[in-house]
């Protein structure tokens, strides 16, 4: 499996998931610069994504629901901020209405993606930073590590494909 390490950190207000792919780095930014290979791994396997919209550059905006086994559609977006192609891009994390415009009364995170070069293939690390106490608990409590732990061991199969 990928992920090899998550950590969780209360007094500072992060989540990072440590993972690490048997494919060259420039393989797996294509995964979150292609937004129809990034629907095959974003969210759990069983809440596949559609991304509606996926403007990767600085300033640009990606909108996707996932749905659930009964047909439920949940929203999100991201606000892309800085693209360092093949390395890391940051952007602010968000749930979304049935509109995919943001949920106020939701989290809303930081994040950080880099990917590094090694040896056998390439290291990803997951960076979210979160507002306040009760934001990180949220999604916690609502089973980001599970999910999102499921969602980037997909990433596997896609690469091998």
């Amino acid at each position: 499996m990928p992920v090899i390490d998550v950590q969780t950190d209360t007094a500072a207000l992060t989540l990072t998931i440590t993972a690490e792919f048997a494919a060259p780095v420039e393989r797996v930014w294509d995964v979150y610069a292609n937004p129809r290979q990034l629907e095959k791994v974003w969210g759990p396997p069983e809440y596949p994504a559609t991304f509606v919209d996926h403007d990767f550059t600085p300033g640009g905006r990606a909108t996707y629901y996932m749905t659930s086994p009964e047909g439920e559609k949940f929203g999100g977006w991201w606000q892309f901020e800085t693209i360092d192609p093949t390395s890391s891009f940051t952007f602010t994390d968000g749930f979304a209405d049935a509109d995919l415009l943001p949920a106020e009364d939701m989290p809303v995170s930081r994040n950080r993606y880099e990917f590094t070069a090694t040896a056998t293939g390439t290291r990803a690390v997951y960076a979210a930073i979160f507002a306040d106490a009760e934001s990180l608990q949220k999604v916690l409590d609502m089973g980001v590590i599970e999910g999102s732990t499921a969602a980037i061991n997909q990433i596997d199969a896609l690469l091998a494909a």
